[in-house]
């Protein structure tokens, strides 16, 4: 079991080619026991995105703050907070922050992914 608070996680940037100005918490993984599934909360800064990417897993999203646009395989999608995100595997897509505050979005892989 684990209780925490996301701020008292240690956050890394993300240094994959393409991406900018993001950072990254991973909130609970295989570290922690879970078997299945691992969360994991980015931190984008305004004018920041990930890299356009795809991967074979599926992953689902939550928007806690922010605005942006999720664009996936060739079409961009505008979100807020309370949006929900399902990417499909193997779809091209990223997500960039559009507004002037940070994004903050949990995003759920299979653990094996994490």
């Amino acid at each position: 079991m684990k209780i925490e608070k996301s701020i008292n996680i240690k956050k890394t940037p993300v240094l994959m080619e393409g991406a900018k100005d993001i950072e990254i918490r991973v909130l609970i993984s295989k570290a922690d026991g879970a078997n299945n599934f691992a969360m994991r909360m980015f931190e984008v800064q305004p004018g920041g995105h990930t890299p356009l990417h795809a991967h074979p897993h599926e992953h689902e999203v939550f928007i806690v703050e922010g605005i942006g646009t999720f664009h996936c395989e060739g079409k961009d999608y505008h979100f807020e907070p309370e949006h929900v995100i399902f990417v499909p595997g193997n779809s091209m897509h990223n997500f960039q922050n559009t507004g002037d505050s940070l994004l903050r979005f949990l995003c759920l892989v299979p653990a094996s992914a994490a």
